[in-house]
């Protein structure tokens, strides 16, 4: 397993292989740093490569690499 997927595997919370704005609400709550479901909304925009609204593991890979 490379560093994005154990970082991937952190932020989906419930295993389905996908990052919603939830998820990273609830992270971003954790680090100390929350922020609103419409920024999470707009941060998943900004790295969301096929349009579903989620983070793959190969588009959170892609933007951290």
């Amino acid at each position: 397993m490379n560093d994005y997927q154990a970082t991937f595997k952190l932020i989906d919370a419930d295993n389905d292989g996908l990052i919603s704005a939830e998820e990273l609400v609830r992270l971003m709550e954790v680090l100390g740093q929350p922020i609103t479901v419409e920024r999470a909304q707009a941060a998943i925009a900004q790295l969301d490569q096929d349009g579903d609204g989620l983070i793959n593991a190969e588009e959170l890979g892609a933007y951290l690499s």
